[in-house]
Formats: structure tokens, C-alpha cells, sequence
């Protein structure tokens, strides 16, 4: 037990060189990462054993209730009195897993062990009855973001690989994780963790922060560098360096994970809810290697639905909640309107392959239904290893990413086998004039529907466009017709002048034999 906040004391292993554990001092964070590489390379060569890692059966059977009213105790801060500090997660509940965490200081790593010492359980049930276990579940970094006096919680790291961050001003809603593997895949998905971390103490008046995860599963291991870059867009730069225990058909880079459970572009909801939508993103947004940026509105689909976007590997791509109106909400408790978007930028060679958006059935907003990673074309064997690096930025969706008019909203209205699609694109300041040109559409429309007509109608309200398009669903291919279920829908338009485009390319997928549901209202999702 702990009876001190002087960290100091609970040094046990005072100087780590990860590679051999021999005790030798470290001498550089770059070469800090390199050790963890080692370490994650040599564990790759040794079977998958979980055991160590798992928490006791005790912990493992709290409830969520029981789990949230175990609190850390904020004077237990690691590094409390500086801007960057670092508070933990009680192990137990739903994060099976014990995480182990080191700290460096003056290139010594540290190993801090679980102390109920650090917690405050007293609005606990369950106080002095619990026992200890060799780590946590995770790990939150505090910082000053939204006022010098007072430090916001910017980055956390709680469950598998997942994590979440804030830019100035919002909330935390949708998040990342480390890997994806075979998601979507008959076999089940596989979820890697991170088993253990090493955080670097920053230097005085730092702007960022440094830290290490070694990532396992019964597939791979992983080494993993994080710098946190806080403030208006709070950006994460990711190293990784992936070592392959099997064989792996499918590898998702950069997985991001989002709620929608509906939009302005939903089936009616009448008198099922008060708030006009739900949701933590509204759209996934690509800007592809060849320029042309691409917004996708997210639906909560009848059945399993996958997207896939070619066009080789993106210049960026990020699943965004654009529309940050309250009044498109009215949630007061959960407030969606503040939730962020994530903007993942590629910065090393992720080879052929193609992004795919994932989007599952959903009755309530209390599960993450949305997925969208960078899935590699080719499988990897055992012993094989991979790098891969990228950068991460949480910001305000309606902060645009390009000059082009963006889609700001998408509605759907349907009248027998007929069906109509009203986009509504806003420009941006310096487009103003184009107001005054004469624009034409770019349509494109897939598995064999057609469309009955199209018409552009200038927004003098918004100064935007807004683009009407109706389609039949009244196949035209004598195959089609005789299929029990009408395929899906898929649409694509941009508005042009001149040739060239001035708006965002639309993507939408509308399934004709979808009507969903919509599940009673019971408490905002919360967190912990």
C-alpha cells in the first residue's frame, strides 16, 4: 500500500533497458522505442499466453455502476503539479485485462504498481473488500486546453487498444484503436490490448507528450509510439511495428469506431424520440490521392453494411461529425453537438489496398455501430513484420478540411418505387460568386437503377446549392427483377462549373428494403 503521493517510493525496478532487462540506463526516447520493438520481436517468437495478464475473478465480475464509483483520487496524479499529468483507471468490470504502466524520468523507466492507495472508495460498495492485482485498465492525460487555471482530460486509453481524445472545447465521443483484425469476417473479429505502457515525463513547459504501448493478441504483437500534441486540434502522431505470430487475412490500419443511430436522413421518428438526431459522426469524409474529396453520409442500416473506397491510398480520411448545431439535437446531457471528428493522415507507404467503411444495426445509441480503417490487400504470414505510420487530429468537424462547397446535409424521401435525394452543399466564403454562374451536376448511378430527373436550386438563405435527384426503383435488367431483394442504391454527384468541380463528390448508399427501427430512449450515454 501507498501512504504517500510521493511517487518516489514506489520505485522497485529503478532503470530498465527494455531489450534485456539488464538494468542499463536509457539513453534516448529513440532509442527507448527501439527497445520496446525488441521486446514486442521477441514476444512474437513466444506462444500466446494471456494468463499473466488477466485480472482475478473478482474484478472481473463488477458490475458498471460498481466500477464507475471506483474513482481515482485527483491529488494521486502522477506529475500533478506540472501542465501534463497522468491519472489511472481501476481495473476491473468489462477491461479484463491488467495494464501494466512505467514512467520515465531522466531516462529511467519505473514501474508503478496498483495501489488502492490511489483511488478514493468511498462511495463504494465494495470498499475494503477488494483485492489488489498487478496493473490497471488504462490511463487518462490531463492538460490545460480550455483554460489556463484548470486541466481538461485530453487523451485516455482504456479497453484493448482503444483510445479517445479531445480537442478545446468538446466532448468525447467517438473513438481509435490500434489495429483492426479480420472485423466483419466469418471467423470473428480478433482484439488486440495493450498490456503494458511507459510514459515519458515531458520537460518543463512541454507541448506535447511521449509515451509506448506494447501491443498483444494471439495473432501479432506490436511496439507503438504516441505523441499528443493538445489544444484547438489536438493531434496524436502513431509509430507502430507490427511482428506476426499467424497468419492474417485481414488487417485494418488505423481503425476508427463511431455511434449512428439516426440523422436528418432517417426514417421518420415521429413521436419515438424528442431529439431530431443521435449521433456521435455524421459522415466519413476522404480526401483521395488524386484530389477529389468524397463526403459519405452514415446510415443505421436493416442489415450489415460495407463500403468500399478504391482510388489507391487516401491523402486523408476520418470519420466527422459535421453538423455541431444544438438545435439539431436538443440533447442536453449527452450534447452530440460537441462530440469531435478524427482526421487520419497517412505518413509512411501503406501498401495496395482500400478503405472500408463498416456500418452495423443498431436499436439504441449505446453502441459504437460504425467502423472505418485502411484494410492492406495482402495477408501476412508468421514472421513477418510490418511499419506503418500515421497522424491522428480530434477537432470540430464544421472547421472545413477543403476550399470545395461541403455537403451539409442529405435527406431521403420515398413514394412508391420512386425515391427522392435532397443535398444540400455549402459554400465556402471565397465561392460566393458562384452563385451568380450556371452550374451543372455530375451524376453517377449504380446496379442498374435510373434516374427519372435532377435539378440544382440555388440557396439564397445558406448561399449554397441545393441538388434534387430522383430515382426509380423500377430495375431496368431483366436478372434484376427476378432477385428476391432489391440491391442497394449507390449514388454519386458533384457540382461543377466550367468543367471543374466546385463542391465535395456526394457518396450515398440507400437500401430500398430499409425501414429502421428505433428503440425507447433510456439515459445518454455516459461516461465514466
Amino acid at each position: 500500500m501507498m501512504n504517500t503521493v510521493s511517487y518516489k517510493r514506489v520505485v522497485y525496478i529503478s532503470c530498465i533497458m527494455l531489450s534485456l532487462w539488464s538494468g542499463d540506463c536509457l539513453s534516448s526516447p529513440a532509442t527507448f522505442f527501439r527497445d520496446v520493438v525488441k521486446k514486442a520481436e521477441a514476444l512474437s517468437k513466444e506462444p500466446f499466453d494471456n494468463a499473466n495478464n488477466l485480472l482475478p475473478e473478482q474484478l472481473r465480475n463488477i458490475q458498471y455502476d460498481e466500477w464507475r464509483d471506483l474513482r481515482f483520487d485527483s491529488t494521486k496524479s502522477l506529475w500533478g503539479e506540472e501542465d501534463f499529468s497522468v491519472q489511472f483507471f481501476h481495473p476491473g468490470y468489462i477491461y479484463l485485462n491488467s495494464v501494466r504502466i512505467n514512467y520515465v524520468d531522466k531516462n529511467i523507466a519505473t514501474k508503478l504498481p496498483f495501489s488502492q492507495n490511489f483511488f478514493d472508495y468511498s462511495q463504494s460498495a465494495l470498499k475494503g473488500t477488494l483485492i489488489d492485482t498487478d496493473g490497471f485498465a488504462g490511463f487518462r492525460i490531463h492538460y490545460p486546453i480550455n483554460s489556463p487555471v484548470y486541466k481538461d482530460e485530453v487523451i485516455s486509453f482504456l479497453g484493448a487498444s482503444y483510445f479517445r481524445a479531445l480537442g478545446k472545447d468538446l466532448a468525447y465521443g467517438m473513438s481509435s484503436r490500434a489495429l483492426a483484425i479480420d472485423t466483419a469476417e466469418p471467423t470473428g473479429e480478433e482484439f488486440p490490448f495493450f498490456s503494458e505502457f511507459w510514459i515519458l515525463h515531458p520537460a518543463q513547459k512541454a507541448r506535447k507528450i511521449m509515451f509506448y504501448g506494447l501491443l498483444e493478441s494471439k495473432s501479432l504483437t506490436g511496439a507503438y509510439s504516441f505523441v499528443v500534441y493538445p489544444g484547438e486540434k489536438t493531434r496524436v502522431d502513431v509509430k507502430s511495428v507490427l511482428f506476426f505470430r499467424k497468419k492474417v487475412k485481414k488487417l485494418g490500419l488505423a481503425p476508427l469506431t463511431s455511434m449512428f443511430f439516426y440523422g436528418e436522413n432517417s426514417a421518420s421518428r415521429a413521436g419515438m424520440d424528442f431529439r431530431p438526431e443521435v449521433h456521435d459522426s455524421d459522415g466519413l469524409l476522404i480526401e483521395g490521392n488524386s484530389g477529389e474529396w468524397t463526403w459519405h453520409p452514415l446510415v443505421n442500416p436493416e442489415n450489415l453494411l460495407i463500403n468500399s473506397f478504391g482510388g489507391g491510398q487516401p491523402r486523408g480520411f476520418g470519420l466527422i461529425q459535421r453538423d455541431m448545431d444544438f438545435d439539431h439535437y436538443q440533447d442536453l446531457e449527452a450534447r452530440y453537438d460537441k462530440r469531435p471528428g478524427v482526421w487520419v493522415v497517412p505518413d509512411s507507404d501503406w501498401g495496395p489496398g482500400h478503405l472500408e467503411l463498416l456500418q452495423i444495426p443498431t436499436q439504441n445509441e449505446y453502441n459504437d455501430n460504425i467502423g472505418a480503417f485502411w484494410i492492406i490487400e495482402r495477408p501476412f504470414e508468421p514472421g513477418d513484420s510490418f511499419e506503418y505510420n500515421y497522424s491522428l487530429t480530434w477537432y470540430a468537424g464544421n472547421n472545413k478540411r477543403s476550399r470545395l462547397a461541403t455537403v451539409e446535409a442529405t435527406r431521403v424521401v420515398t413514394k412508391n418505387e420512386d425515391v427522392m435525394f435532397i443535398v444540400d452543399f455549402l459554400s465556402d466564403p471565397a465561392q460566393t460568386a458562384l452563385l451568380t454562374e450556371d452550374l451543372t451536376p455530375d451524376i453517377e448511378i449504380f446496379n442498374n437503377y435510373s434516374i427519372i430527373s435532377s435539378q440544382i436550386i440555388k440557396n439564397t438563405v445558406t448561399n449554397g446549392w441545393r441538388l434534387v435527384i430522383l430515382v426509380n426503383l423500377d430495375q431496368k435488367g431483366l436478372l434484376d427483377k427476378m432477385l428476391p431483394h432489391k440491391p442497394a442504391v449507390e449514388l454519386r454527384a458533384f457540382l461543377q462549373s466550367s468543367g471543374k468541380p466546385v463542391t465535395e463528390t456526394w457518396s450515398y448508399t440507400y437500401l430500398p428494403s430499409a425501414s429502421p427501427g428505433f428503440a425507447e430512449r433510456r439515459a445518454p450515454r455516459g461516461e465514466p
